[in-house]
């Protein structure tokens, strides 16, 4: 509620743990898909170069290819119109970089070109929440062709076969619509209904209620902008429309809520069998609107600005620690810099302490497989393949273990050109990402977000006047069925972005004191005020009558 005082607490944020970082989690429901997709684009263009005896262009088929690592989780819809835009987005930074090798030989420019694109790289797929691997890849493609040599005659076929590549990728990734084209949608409808039966579990009181049910309701919105990109309404997507609108409700009155049901619906979701037909009180049925809660690009580039100085700032510094040291490869402390930045201090912390000791893990590894891959170009090709696909099988369970395999394919990327020696790769490698990960935190720290706090105001006044719509339609002795769904569905949307803005601020540093209490108490009367919209919309039991009026039957 916005009338309580603030807690006058400082925020949380202000040591820096170790406990947990390396921590191995679950793998992706969909780890397979990004890694065989990369593997699928790869292994043609690579093999093909192999066979002319052109390995020397491989870096830039590369390129092209590693866009087969985005957009795995969205419909098929709207995976295309993605894809294009990462594709022109690697094809864009590639020839800036290009042009600048081209142009100049100093080392000191070139990594000034290389931060500036990072960081309109790291602005850009966080304002198009594109997912991962975010800008990590994108910076990788541009860093490392700054400092390829390059004349402005070859700039148009190198491009040429990034270009072909990227739309090999295209092909790789909507490939799987033949199959399965409704997929992702079930997949995402089946995460919230597995999301809100974890909820449900805890009654809404046990330990980790909290969690879990701002958990539930992110999995919930996440379902509903899958659905919402798909296109023109279908009789599936009506179907996955009314399983969401089931999920939606176990969160707003877990108690009252079958975790068993959920589940079930959640499992019969795999595979291309029929849609579970979740029943619905009829005016419920009719009014399946859902909400878009996605705003526009340039409302969310505007809170990314410390995000993008620290991006810059850290790179450059990075970058031109890396020369001062005489590394060759001033690249590597650029892109180690560039992968550290998240929402806030203290994820970025833990960012760098899994990079740093994924990279040194996955130099040895490449100490170990150097050998081998020397023998023959075609175990070269092989090597990388495998790397690459190592890579997405370990990246979703924590971010060092990817490393460990992504450390390995970058070094012998390098050697696409011709062999090299592999202790000074090693070394170089190992500086370069110490060398990337200390001057990059230390960049983040200078550059303070203290708006932070600002957006935790401005989330709490979104939500209580969500709030208030809600209950003034449920005040009305007969509100329309259209505005009381839509005020449901609004009010669901701010009480997420309400806790998702407080987490993201709660890790930073330098800023004032957060309104802690102020928020629990938010969160606490919209679920309330979502329980009693969803039960006067009839999804819930009266109480004391422990029935509910469906024209269907799950």
């Amino acid at each position: 509620m916005s009338s309580a005082n603030p807690t006058p607490a400082s925020p949380p944020a202000r040591r820096l743990p170790l406990a947990g970082v390396l921590r191995v989690g679950r793998p992706s429901e969909i780890w397979f898909k990004p890694a065989l997709s990369v593997v699928v684009s790869i292994a043609p263009p690579n093999l093909t170069l192999l066979a002319l005896g052109r390995l020397d262009l491989a870096m830039y088929t590369m390129a092209g290819s590693l866009c087969a690592l985005y957009a795995h989780n969205r419909p098929y819809a709207a995976r295309a119109g993605a894809l294009v835009w990462v594709v022109l987005g690697m094809l864009g930074g590639l020839a800036v970089a290009l042009v600048a090798a081209s142009l100049t030989g100093s080392a000191v420019v070139l990594v000034t070109v290389g931060a500036l694109l990072a960081a309109a790289q790291k602005v850009l797929c966080d304002a198009t929440r594109v997912g991962p691997p975010g800008n990590v890849v994108l910076t990788f493609v541009s860093s490392a062709s700054l400092f390829a040599p390059q004349t402005l005659a070859q700039v148009p076929g190198h491009l040429a076969l990034a270009a072909a590549t990227g739309a090999w990728a295209w092909l790789v990734c909507m490939a799987p619509a033949l199959v399965r084209p409704h997929g992702p949608e079930r997949r995402a409808t089946a995460g919230a209904l597995r999301a809100a039966a974890a909820y449900a579990d805890t009654g809404g009181t046990g330990e980790g209620h909290a969690r879990a049910r701002a958990a539930g309701y992110a999995a919930v919105q996440a379902a509903w902008q899958s659905l919402l990109s798909t296109g023109a309404p279908s009789r599936t997507r009506r179907a996955l429309e009314r399983l969401v609108v089931r999920a939606e409700v176990a969160l707003a009155a877990p108690s009252e809520s079958d975790a068993g049901r959920l589940r079930a619906w959640a499992r019969a979701l795999r595979g291309t069998g029929p849609v579970p037909q979740a029943g619905l009180p009829r005016a419920a049925a009719d009014e399946l609107l859902g909400v878009d809660a996605a705003r526009s690009l340039w409302t969310r580039l505007g809170p990314l600005t410390p995000l993008a100085v620290r991006t810059a700032l850290g790179c450059a510094l990075a970058g031109y620690a890396s020369l001062a040291l005489g590394i060759g490869r001033p690249y590597w402390a650029l892109v180690t810099a560039a992968s550290l930045y998240q929402a806030n201090i203290a994820l970025t912390w833990s960012r760098a302490v899994q990079r740093v000791v994924g990279n040194v893990v996955g130099v040895l590894v490449f100490a170990a497989v150097a050998p081998l891959a020397h023998l023959d170009q075609a175990l070269l090709v092989l090597c990388c393949l495998a790397f690459s696909f190592g890579a997405e099988v370990l990246i979703s369970r924590n971010y060092w273990l990817g490393s460990v395999c992504v450390t390995p394919m970058a070094l012998l990327i390098t050697e696409f050109a011709g062999s090299q020696q592999p202790g000074e790769l090693i070394t170089e490698r190992v500086v370069d990402t110490v060398v990337g990960a200390l001057v990059g935190f230390v960049a983040a720290v200078a550059v303070t977000n203290r708006r932070a706090g600002d957006r935790v105001e401005g989330a709490l006044a979104t939500a209580d006047r969500a709030r208030e719509h809600a209950a003034r339609l449920l005040a009305e002795p007969d509100p329309d069925a259209a505005a009381l769904e839509s005020a449901r569905r609004g009010l669901a949307v701010a009480l997420v972005d309400l806790r998702a803005t407080a987490d993201a601020a709660a890790g930073e540093w330098w800023q004032r004191a957060l309104p802690q209490e102020r928020v629990v108490l938010a969160e606490q009367s919209g679920h309330r005020t979502l329980a009693a919209t969803a039960r006067r919309q009839g999804l819930l039991p009266e109480r004391g009558t422990g029935t509910e009026t469906e024209d269907a039957r799950p």
